[in-house]
């Protein structure tokens, strides 16, 4: 049987505002509440509520047989919180179905786990806590920020109790000859892995509204055809699992409404459900379903699930980047040693991935999509904003 994996990121950073030289020891604030509250109110609108309303619906017309997975940054819920609190209900509704599983990984979504280990745990247990407050849920799968991975990160999961699965992209180079619908194991055995169909999964999340895509437009039908076509090569009955993994962004946001985007997700289950060899399950559930012996992958430099080279240089490429995210590493381990939970707390926020990530400037020239989702005009003006908030949240510590 091939079981298709669906699994959403559900993430916003907090913006910074234009923090200028003479802001620095000024005590200014240092995030947007403005622009932060337009960017959830919109994309609340135009994704988060529609989506978790039809996604609800499916889940209750089918009684339980189609399943989703989250992950859910504390920094989207805080926000929730402040600027639509009708989003977090909705989520609730969704985990009250059982048919959902909220995974984990860091509370700001940050990269942590590259720089500072004690942090790293810190921020996963954090999250930990924040699933089982809001929603009640145990989280057993993990996904690290942007599913960066390697060996040691598998390391470091094993040892918090409870996690058995974590979830990363199919990177070509680290597969080779191996397919992604099988589960597999970490290097050294001790946790399910699960691999990213980034295809299928880029068709949607990526492709789905593109005229100029030979596949355009992709239909139900088409899609469905499409992994029915996978299940032909399994000739010893082992069960196959399709990791369709995408930003939740995608639904309303990444592509409009208009684009048939939620009416293609509105019929997908029930074609897929139509096929008795075709079904949904959540990743904790893999597990259990896994009736094979699972080949061990060795994952010995970082992989991620951005751009084509699905590596770190996103947000470490450049010279910018790397002066940005060392200094802030130093700065934390400083506020750490204030004991001020107030400035750790804006530290915490300075740590997401998206800042660095609005740095970034292999493509930027192109328009491609780091542009698309910066709120500053350069990747020089996004670093010198951050260095100067860095200034000044140094300048509190004094």
């Amino acid at each position: 049987m091939l079981n298709i994996v669906f699994y959403f990121q559900v993430h916003q950073p907090y913006r910074l505002r234009h923090v200028n030289l003479l802001d620095i020891g000024e005590n200014p604030e240092l995030f947007d509440a403005k622009l932060n509250s337009m960017v959830m109110k919109k994309v609340a609108e135009k994704c988060y509520l529609p989506t978790n309303k039809l996604l609800l619906d499916l889940i209750r017309k089918h009684e339980g047989r189609f399943k989703i997975a989250y992950s859910i940054t504390g920094t989207a819920i805080e926000q929730f919180k402040l600027y639509s609190p009708e989003v977090l209900d909705s989520f609730k509704a969704l985990a009250e179905t059982g048919s959902v599983e909220f995974l984990g990984e860091t509370y700001y979504h940050s990269l942590a786990f590259l720089y500072d280990t004690n942090e790293f745990l810190d921020q996963v247990m954090m999250h930990r806590k924040l699933m089982q407050d809001e929603f009640g849920c145990f989280t057993e799968t993990f996904r690290n920020t942007e599913l960066i991975y390697q060996d040691r990160l598998s390391d470091l999961i094993y040892e918090i109790e409870g996690f058995k699965t974590i979830i990363t992209e199919g990177v070509d180079r680290i597969l080779q000859w191996r397919s992604p619908l099988y589960s597999y194991k970490n290097y050294s055995k001790d946790l399910n892995l699960l691999l990213k169909y980034y295809k299928l999964s880029d068709d949607i999340a990526f492709r789905f509204s593109n005229r100029d895509w030979p596949e355009y437009p992709l239909t139900v039908d088409k899609f469905t055809n499409w992994i029915d076509h996978l299940t032909l090569d399994e000739k010893k009955g082992r069960n196959q699992f399709l990791n369709l993994f995408m930003d939740y962004e995608t639904f309303g946001e990444h592509q409009w409404a208009e684009s048939g985007i939620f009416e293609f997700m509105k019929h997908f289950p029930d074609e897929v459900l139509k096929r008795d060899h075709l079904g949904f399950v959540t990743p904790r559930e893999t597990t259990h379903l896994s009736n094979y012996q699972q080949e061990s992958l060795s994952f010995t430099d970082p992989v991620s699930w951005a751009d084509e080279e699905r590596d770190l240089s996103a947000w470490l490429e450049n010279d910018m980047q790397k002066n940005a995210i060392e200094t802030f590493y130093d700065l934390l381990y400083h506020v750490k040693q204030k004991g001020d939970e107030k400035l750790l707390d804006i530290a915490r926020k300075l740590s997401t991935s998206d800042h660095f990530y609005y740095m970034c400037t292999k493509y930027f020239q192109d328009g491609d999509v780091h542009k698309y989702f910066s709120p500053y005009d350069s990747p020089d003006q996004a670093y010198i904003y951050y260095i100067n908030s860095l200034a000044d949240l140094e300048e509190r510590l004094r």
